[in-house]
């Protein structure tokens, strides 16, 4: 079934009128006609099954059958990661982890960051389309650039991946369910004065493993732990 998505739509609404990209991707690039069902999601946790009542590529109408809500989990995953210098790869990132069900994304300014300005609209494009092939009933939050320093004096606790050394904790056995981002630093890493501010903050330094990942990597494989132990 093609998915669309419109941001705003009452749940009773009776007959829905597509935004004009999404009527010409409806209309023109899948060539849908009069009769044609399709799913429309909201992003926040409604999907309305509905069918085609005017094919027109710039201004598609639809009746709606039926809706359905889904709630939300209590229980999320937030990371909190350095933009890359490559921006494929933040794309990457981006694109991966919300397919993967990820809940908040955080952009991270570190002193060591290479990139400190991001297409932010672009990145939202990409969490739209991922979500869309992924079914998801929720997009993820995406949040834009914002200094390391900053982010911890917001969110009071977390985890910190870092490179230095010392003693950490593998993330597989210390994540924490709610209100607890992970932060992945730029390539380069955190700078030392900026890991021991995150400690001293309450945060907690945990180990990915024995080899060094990149950025994207990173960020990607606390995804998974992430989720992985949510759905245990």
């Amino acid at each position: 079934m093609n998915i669309f998505y419109i941001p705003e739509v009452e749940k009773d609404a009776v007959q829905i009128e597509l935004p004009l990209e999404e009527s010409k991707h409806a209309c023109k690039v899948m060539r849908m006609k009069e009769g044609d069902q399709l799913t429309i999601m909201d992003g926040k946790g409604s999907h309305f099954l509905a069918e085609i009542q005017e094919a027109n590529p710039k201004k598609c109408i639809v009746k709606v059958l039926e809706h359905s809500f889904e709630e939300g989990s209590s229980k999320e995953v937030h990371i909190a990661i350095a933009p890359t210098k490559n921006m494929d790869r933040l794309e990457w990132f981006v694109e991966k982890s919300t397919e993967l069900g990820i809940d908040e994304i955080s952009l991270l300014i570190s002193k060591n960051s290479e990139r400190t300005k991001v297409k932010m609209e672009r990145l939202e494009k990409i969490v739209i389309a991922a979500s869309k092939q992924s079914q998801r009933r929720y997009l993820p939050r995406l949040n834009p650039p914002i200094k390391m320093q900053d982010f911890v004096t917001h969110y009071k606790y977390g985890a910190i991946a870092h490179c230095y050394n010392g003693n950490k904790m593998h993330l597989k056995n210390n994540f924490q369910s709610t209100n607890y981002p992970i932060l992945i630093g730029p390539e380069g890493d955190f700078t030392e004065k900026e890991v021991s501010f995150a400690l001293k903050s309450g945060y907690d330094p945990v180990t990915l493993g024995k080899t060094r990942l990149r950025t994207e990597t990173a960020g990607l494989l606390c995804c998974i732990l992430a989720k992985t132990i949510l759905e245990r």
